[in-house]
C-alpha cells in the first residue's frame, strides 16, 4: 500500500512545480509559503475525478493569461460553472475552491491588468467567491470584489443574485456587509471618505441594496434570523416589511420580537414598529395590536382596532385592551367638536366588552367550575393545629383581627360570599371587631371581596357611607373605589360618590376618598379627574399626607402618560415645599406619583430628571431614582441595572449614633438620607424582570447587595426578589427568601415574609404554605411578625387561587402599567414597614389591587357564550428561531375550559373544531366553528 501512495503523490506535484515557476515573480516568498504548505496538503491522494478537475481549472486559469481575449468568456463562464455545480458534504471546502486557492494572489494580478468590460465583471464575481478561502488575510474581499463586478456591468444587464452562488457565499457576504457599514463613518450630512487601503467601491446605498438581496435570499431559505440581524447592522430593519411574505412573517416577527429585550433603545422600539407593520400588512389584528399596547401608542392601537370588519374579531380586541385597561378614549377619533356623535359609535356589545363589566360574573362562574365557590374562614387557611406554637400566645388581639380582616379580604377576593363581611348576619360584622383605623381596613375589605362587582357591590357599601364612625365611612370610601378598579360603568359611580367628599374637612375621609378615586380609575387618563384632584397637590396649606397621597392616585389614573401639566405641578411643589415638610416620610408617595407618570417611558423623562436635580434637597437624589428606574420599567436595559448599581456602593455616613428618624435631625448636619438606596435595589428588579435572562442575573447582583449592603439596603432586597418573581414560586427564590426571613434585622425578616407572600400570590403553593405556618410557630412572640405571616398567608391563597399579580400577560409580553404602579405602591409603603404597614396605614396593602387579575382561560363563542372545549396546558417553551413546528409546551395536560393558568403556563386547542380569534389563548377568548371539521369528523366514522 505505501509504494502506491508514493507513486500517486509524485505526479500530484510535478505539475505544481511548473505552474509555480510560470508566477509572476514578486510573489515569490507567498508562492513558495504556498507551495510548501499545498505539498504537504496534496500529499494526500487525490482521485482521477480530482485530478482531472484540478486539470481543467488550471487550464482554465492559462486561458484567461492568454492574449486573445476571444478565449476569456468561454474560459470564465465554464469556471463558473465548475464552481456552482460543485457539490461537495457540509463539512469540506468545495474542491474548485480548494484547487484555486493557491493561484487567488495571482488570479488577483491578472484581473487588474483587465481593461473594464463584462469579462472583467465576470471575472470579478468568481474572485469574489474565491476571496472566501482568503477572508483572513484580506478582509471584506468577497464584499468588494462583488461591488467591483457589479460596477463594470451595463445597466440593462444586472449582475445573477448572489443566492446563485450558495448559502455560505451569502451568508459570507452578510458578514462581510455588516463589518464594511460598521467602518464607513458617517458626518451630520452624507458618507465620509474611507481610507484609501482595502477600499471597498460603492456607497452606502449600494450596501443597503445588496443587503436587501441577501436577506431576501435567506428569508427564502429558512434563515429568517440571519436576514434580521443583517438588516439590523445596516440599520435599515424596516424594509424587512417589503419583501416577506406569508410563509417567512410569522417567524420574522417572532424572532423580532424576541430581540426587543435585548436591544438597546432606541432599536428596541424601531423593531416593534417593524414588526407590528408586518403583522398589519398580513391582516394578523390582535398581533399587531398587542405590539401597539407595548408600545403604548394611542394612534396605532386606535388604527388597529379600527382594522377589522368582522364584528367577533372586533369584539377579541376590545376584550385584550380591557385586559391592558386601554382606556377606552384612545378608540375615540380625534374628533374637535360633536364628540357626543362619536360616543355612540362603538356599539353597545363592544363597549361592554371594552369596559370589562362582565368580568365579575365570569369570574363567579369560573369559581364555580373549580369548585372554588364556597367562601374559605381563616382557619382554612391557617391550619393553626399544623402550627407547633405553646400555648402561652400573647398576641395582641387587634392585631390578630386585623390580620384576619386582610387574609379574609385576599382569601375570597372577587366572590363576594365570604362569612365576615359580605355575608355577615347583621349586626354581627367583622367591622366592629376592630378599633379605630383597624375598623378602616375592615370596611375597605368589603370592596375587595365584591371586586369588579359594581351593582351589588355599591349597594352593600353604601350602609356603611351613613356610619356615624369615621374611620368606617372612611373604609367605605376605599372599598368603593377597589371594587371599581379595572371596571368601567356608563354611570361612573365612583367619580358620582367620592368626588364629593375630595373636598371634605376630615382628613381621614378626604384621604381615602382621593386614593379611591386612584384606585377606581387606575390607567384611565381621564382629564376631569385630574382638574378635580390637582390643587391638592399644589396647595402648600395641606399636610403632606393629603398633597403626596393625591400625587400618587395621579400618578394612578395618569400611569405612564408622561402628562406635563401634572409633572410640572408636582415638580412645582417639591420645589416649594420647605425642607422640614420633603423630610417626612409621606415625601416618597410623591415622588412615586411623578415617577408613575413616566412608567415605561424610556427616554421620555430626560427633561424631568434634568429639572429633578436642580431641587436643593435630599429629596432630589431619591426623585431621580425613582422616575429614572420606572421610565425604564420592564425594558431589561442592563446600562440601567449597572447605574442602580452604582448608587448602591455609595457608603453613607450616618450622624452620631443616631437612627435614621424623619423627625429627629441635629440642627447643625442633617445625616444624608440614604432612601434612595433602597429605591435602588427595588428598581434593579424593576427593570430586569422584563426578560428572562436579566431577571434571572439580577437575583446575583440581589444577592451580593444582600451580603454586603447597608441595612437601606438589606430591607429592600426581599421586596425587589418579590417584584422580579410576583406570583411565580420558583425554588430559590422561595429558599433564599425563607432564608431571609429569619435574619436578626426585623425589617429584613418583616419584607422576607411579605414578599413570599407577593411570589406565591394566588398560587395556592404548598410549599410556601408550609414555610408560612413554620413562621408563624417562630414568631408566635413577635406580634409585628406574625401579623405578617398571616397576610403573607392570604396572599398565597389569593382568591383561592383563581388570581395572579404578575403584571406580564399575553403569553408574558406586554407589561400591565397598572399592575407595576400597584406593586410599586405597596413596595414603597414597605420601605417604611414601621412608618406605614405597622402603624396605622395598613390599608396600603389594598394598593395591591390594580395587580390583581384571574388567571384565567374561558372561551366564548361568538354572541359571547361561554362554550366548554378541550385545551392543552403546559409549561411554556420558548421556540422562536427552532426548524420546523416544534411543539409550544411541555407536559401538558388536558382540560377543558374554563381553566386555570399558572404564570409560566400556555395554552393551546386539542382539536382543531374551533379557529380561535386571539393569538394567545388567555383570558377570554372569542372561538369561530372550524367550517372544515365536520367532514372530517364523517370521514372517521
Amino acid at each position: 500500500m505505501i509504494p502506491t501512495k508514493a507513486t500517486i503523490a509524485v505526479p500530484s506535484e510535478d505539475p505544481k512545480k511548473k505552474k509555480e515557476a510560470e508566477k509572476p515573480e514578486e510573489d515569490g516568498t507567498a508562492a513558495n509559503a504556498k507551495k510548501t504548505k499545498e505539498e504537504e496538503k496534496d500529499g494526500e491522494d487525490l482521485s482521477e475525478e480530482d485530478l482531472q478537475l484540478k486539470n481543467e481549472l488550471e487550464m482554465l486559469i492559462e486561458r484567461l493569461r492568454e492574449p486573445n481575449t476571444e478565449l476569456y468568456q468561454p474560459a470564465l463562464e465554464t469556471l463558473r460553472t465548475l464552481i456552482r455545480t460543485s457539490t461537495s458534504s457540509m463539512t469540506s471546502v468545495p474542491k474548485p475552491l480548494k484547487f484555486l486557492h493557491p493561484h487567488y494572489l495571482a488570479l488577483q494580478e491578472l484581473y487588474e491588468t483587465w481593461s473594464p468590460s463584462e469579462d472583467k465583471s465576470l471575472f470579478a464575481d468568481i474572485l469574489s467567491v474565491l476571496a472566501m478561502t482568503y477572508s483572513d488575510t484580506q478582509p471584506r474581499g468577497t464584499l468588494r470584489y462583488r461591488l467591483l463586478s457589479a460596477s463594470f456591468r451595463p445597466a440593462s444587464a444586472p449582475l445573477s443574485e448572489p443566492g446563485s452562488w450558495g448559502h455560505e457565499y451569502v451568508r459570507h457576504l452578510a458578514a462581510e456587509l455588516g463589518e464594511e457599514y460598521n467602518s464607513r463613518e458617517f458626518d451630520e450630512e452624507g458618507v465620509e471618505k474611507v481610507s484609501e487601503e482595502n477600499k471597498v467601491p460603492g456607497t452606502v446605498d449600494d450596501l443597503c441594496n445588496l443587503a436587501m438581496q441577501c436577506a431576501t435570499f435567506l428569508l427564502q431559505h429558512n434563515a429568517e434570523p440571519d436576514a434580521v440581524d443583517l438588516l439590523e447592522e445596516l440599520e435599515i430593519v424596516d424594509r424587512i416589511v417589503d419583501i416577506v411574505d406569508e410563509n417567512t412573517y410569522e417567524r420574522v416577527c417572532q424572532y423580532m420580537i424576541r430581540c426587543v429585550n435585548l436591544l438597546p433603545p432606541p432599536d428596541d422600539l424601531s423593531f416593534l414598529r417593524t414588526a407590528h407593520s408586518i403583522y398589519a400588512k398580513h391582516h394578523k389584528f390582535p398581533q399587531a395590536l398587542s405590539l401597539s399596547i407595548r408600545l403604548g401608542d394611542p394612534a396605532l392601537i386606535r388604527t388597529d382596532f379600527n382594522a377589522p370588519a368582522n364584528p367577533a374579531m372586533k369584539k377579541q380586541l376590545a376584550l385584550i385592551l380591557a385586559r391592558a385597561g386601554v382606556p377606552k378614549e384612545w378608540l375615540d377619533a380625534p374628533v374637535e367638536d360633536g364628540m357626543e356623535d362619536d360616543e355612540s359609535e362603538l356599539p353597545e356589545d363592544l363597549l361592554e366588552c371594552l369596559s370589562n363589566t362582565r368580568l365579575s360574573a365570569q369570574f363567579k362562574e369560573f369559581g364555580k367550575e373549580l369548585n372554588v365557590l364556597e367562601p374559605k374562614s381563616l382557619e382554612d387557611v391557617y391550619k393553626s393545629h399544623l402550627e407547633n406554637t405553646r400555648p402561652t400566645t400573647t398576641v395582641d388581639s387587634a392585631k390578630a383581627n386585623l390580620a384576619g380582616t386582610f387574609v379574609n379580604a385576599f382569601v375570597n377576593a372577587g366572590f363576594g360570599n365570604d362569612k365576615l363581611m359580605a355575608k355577615a348576619e347583621e349586626g354581627s360584622s367583622w367591622v366592629y371587631k376592630n378599633k379605630d383605623h383597624g375598623m378602616l381596613s375592615a370596611t375597605a375589605s368589603l370592596g375587595l371581596s365584591l371586586l369588579w362587582d359594581t351593582d351589588e357591590g355599591l349597594s352593600q357599601v353604601d350602609k356603611y357611607t351613613y356610619s356615624a364612625e369615621e374611620n368606617i365611612k372612611a373604609g367605605a370610601l376605599l372599598a368603593t373605589g377597589i371594587l371599581n378598579s379595572g371596571v368601567r360603568t356608563e354611570a361612573d359611580a365612583a367619580l358620582a360618590l367620592l368626588g364629593e367628599y375630595v373636598e371634605n374637612k376630615a382628613l381621614l375621609l378626604k384621604t381615602s376618598a382621593i386614593t379611591g378615586l386612584g384606585l377606581a380609575y387606575v390607567g384611565s387618563h381621564r382629564e376631569d379627574i385630574m382638574q378635580l384632584l390637582l390643587p391638592y397637590v399644589a396647595d402648600e396649606s395641606l399636610s403632606m399626607e393629603i398633597a403626596c397621597l393625591t400625587s400618587l392616585a395621579l400618578g394612578f389614573i395618569f400611569v405612564g402618560s408622561g402628562n406635563g401639566e401634572i409633572a410640572s405641578t408636582i415638580l412645582q411643589t417639591l420645589m416649594e415645599r420647605e425642607d422640614k415638610q420633603l423630610d417626612e416620610k409621606w415625601a416618597r408617595y410623591m415622588v412615586l406619583g411623578l415617577a408613575l407618570l413616566y412608567l415605561g417611558l424610556q427616554d421620555g423623562s430626560d427633561a424631568t430628571i434634568a429639572t429633578l436635580k436642580a431641587i436643593d434637597h435630599q429629596i432630589s437624589q431619591l426623585a431621580v431614582v425613582l422616575v429614572d428606574m420606572c421610565s425604564f420599567a420592564g425594558s431589561g436595559n442592563v446600562l440601567k441595572v449597572q447605574e442602580l448599581l452604582h448608587y448602591c456602593d455609595e457608603h453613607i455616613e450616618k450622624g452620631p449614633k443616631e437612627k435614621k428618624d424623619d423627625k429627629d435631625t441635629t440642627p447643625d448636619e442633617p445625616p444624608k438620607d440614604d432612601t434612595f438606596q433602597t429605591f435602588a435595589v427595588i428598581g434593579i428588579a424593576l427593570v430586569s424582570m422584563g426578560e428572562e435572562i436579566g431577571a434571572e442575573m439580577s437575583l446575583r447582583q440581589l444577592n451580593h447587595l444582600m451580603h454586603y449592603g447597608e441595612p437601606a439596603i438589606r430591607k429592600a432586597v426581599p421586596l425587589a426578589l418579590g417584584l422580579v418573581s410576583a406570583s411565580n414560586p420558583v425554588l430559590p427564590i422561595m429558599d433564599t427568601l425563607s432564608k431571609y426571613s429569619h435574619d436578626s434585622d426585623l425589617q429584613v425578616a418583616l419584607n422576607a415574609i411579605f414578599a413570599m407572600g407577593l411570589i406565591g400570590a394566588g398560587t395556592n403553593n404548598a410549599r410556601l404554605a408550609q414555610m408560612l405556618r413554620q413562621l408563624a410557630g417562630y414568631y408566635y412572640k413577635e406580634p409585628d411578625c406574625l401579623f405578617m405571616v398571616r397576610i403573607a398567608q392570604g396572599l398565597v391563597h389569593m382568591g383561592k387561587g383563581t388570581l395572579t399579580i404578575n403584571p406580564f400577560f399575553n403569553d408574558r409580553t406586554i407589561m400591565s402599567r397598572t399592575a407595576v404602579a400597584g406593586l410599586l405602591a405597596t413596595l414603597t409603603a414597605f420601605t417604611e414597614a414601621k412608618g406605614f404597614i405597622l402603624d396605622k396605614y395598613h390599608w396600603m396593602l389594598y394598593f395591591l389591587v390594580p395587580a390583581m387579575q384571574p388567571r384565567f382561560l374561558i372561551t366564548l363563542d361568538e354572541e359571547l357564550n361561554n362554550i366548554p372545549v378541550s385545551v392543552r396546558v403546559g409549561q411554556a417553551v420558548d421556540v422562536v428561531g427552532q426548524a420546523g413546528k416544534p411543539r409550544t409546551i411541555s407536559g401538558f395536560q388536558t382540560h377543558t375550559t374554563p381553566v386555570r393558568l399558572g404564570t409560566t403556563e400556555r395554552a393551546e386547542l386539542a382539536t382543531e373544531e374551533f379557529i380561535p380569534f386571539a393569538h394567545v389563548l388567555e383570558g377570554f377568548v372569542i372561538l369561530q366553528k372550524n367550517p372544515g371539521w365536520e367532514k372530517e369528523d364523517k370521514m372517521d366514522i
